[in-house]
């Protein structure tokens, strides 16, 4: 089976990284890198577009002091990639990250909607493939503080000690960077099912809708159970699992590890491991000296690994970077480290005695709903 390829502009941002990511899980794709300084290079842009069966544009300014140079900015990144569709006689389905901001008297919102047109135009033109889509607030892990969404700038804040100011308590529709990512996949998937589907306007559908108060209180609440004592919240609810997911990528690295408190007396000694209000499964390994058990990475799970005997190093890494943290644990002063989403991590016998860790993990979706995602394991 041939491979669609695709590639992504903007692939370095908070959705291009999660699109990216999600998006090579799929043996159906073959991913084209892209970096910034392509829109500045119109040779490597060129080639870039003509070996691309589909292009997700995503590439855009959100924020700046100037409105004009947020408008400008994104506008012309829409014309040179037209440009180099057009030099190159390259068709392919582009799709274009517009928002639900459209119609408003902003310089974003008016970039966003005439790049659309813009772009449906060129389709039109040139017997192409185009899907607009209208995109409501997006969060998740990892976003950019101040710039992303105003959960992402709760989360930084409430990790770091600084207050939260609320301007205006708006109703926010939004959506979870994994389900955007899936439908952003559907999409692509669709349009080479069924090539007269040439051009759509398709608004993305919102998945939850809550008060900017409302936000704030449920994150509030995370800082105060599971920052300050280790406990899990309640994670049936869809929304406040993905608000806990997006929460803990924000958690300083300092925090870990996590040591528990120890009562002992002339009995011995008790160890609470986990104090959680939400269902899971607990299990123990057991591990020889010089090995390592784990990685992996989740893209939905809770975990968390408790060392109760025996010395290890636990090493995360987020997808996508080269940065390793190192925790060095002790079954001698029990502690734990919980595992982010979309983080590699293991954990291997440091010491020169049997190592005895304790798991607690929470499977947060239904495994048969099509909306659950890829784990990588």
């Amino acid at each position: 089976m041939n491979k669609i390829k695709i590639g992504i502009t903007g692939q370095s941002g908070f959705m291009g990284s999660h699109l990216y990511n999600y998006l090579n899980l799929d043996d159906k794709f073959e991913l084209f890198e892209f970096e910034d300084n392509f829109f500045s290079d119109q040779k490597i842009l060129k080639q870039f577009v003509s070996d691309c069966d589909a292009i997700v544009h995503l590439a855009a300014m959100n924020r700046h002091k100037d409105p004009q140079v947020i408008y400008d900015t994104n506008i012309d990144l829409v014309k040179k990639l037209i440009a180099a569709c057009t030099i190159t006689k390259s068709n392919p389905h582009i799709l274009f990250a517009s928002s639900s901001q459209e119609g408003l008297d902003n310089a974003y919102a008016k970039s966003k909607q005439e790049g659309r047109e813009l772009l449906e135009n060129w389709a039109e033109n040139n017997d192409a493939n185009f899907t607009g889509l209208v995109i409501p607030n997006v969060f998740g892990a990892f976003g950019n503080p101040n710039y992303n969404s105003v959960i992402a700038t709760f989360c930084h804040k409430i990790n770091n000690e600084e207050t939260s100011e609320i301007h205006v308590d708006a109703e926010l529709e939004l959506i979870y960077v994994n389900k955007l990512v899936y439908e952003i996949k559907e999409k692509i998937e669709g349009k080479h099912k069924n090539l007269n589907n040439k051009i759509e306007r398709y608004i993305v559908p919102y998945q939850y809708k809550a008060k900017v108060t409302e936000i704030l209180s449920v994150l509030n609440k995370f800082k105060e159970d599971y920052l300050e004592k280790g406990i899990f919240p309640d994670l049936s609810n869809a929304f406040v699992k993905d608000l806990f997911n997006t929460f803990r990528t924000y958690v300083n690295e300092d925090h870990y590890p996590f040591q528990y408190t120890k009562h002992k007396d002339n009995r011995g000694a008790f160890v609470e491991i986990a104090r959680t209000n939400s269902s899971g499964q607990f299990s123990y390994s057991t591990t020889v000296p010089g090995i390592t058990r784990g990685d992996h990475y989740h893209t939905r799970k809770a975990e968390r690994f408790a060392v109760i005997k025996g010395k290890a190093r636990i090493q995360l890494r987020r997808i996508g970077t080269d940065d390793v943290i190192n925790y060095e644990l002790d079954g001698k002063n029990p502690s734990f480290v919980d595992m982010p989403i979309w983080t590699t991590h293991n954990i291997t016998n440091i010491g020169e005695e049997e190592l005895v860790t304790l798991f607690w993990i929470n499977e947060p979706y239904d495994l048969d709903d099509p909306d659950t995602y890829f784990e990588k394991v």
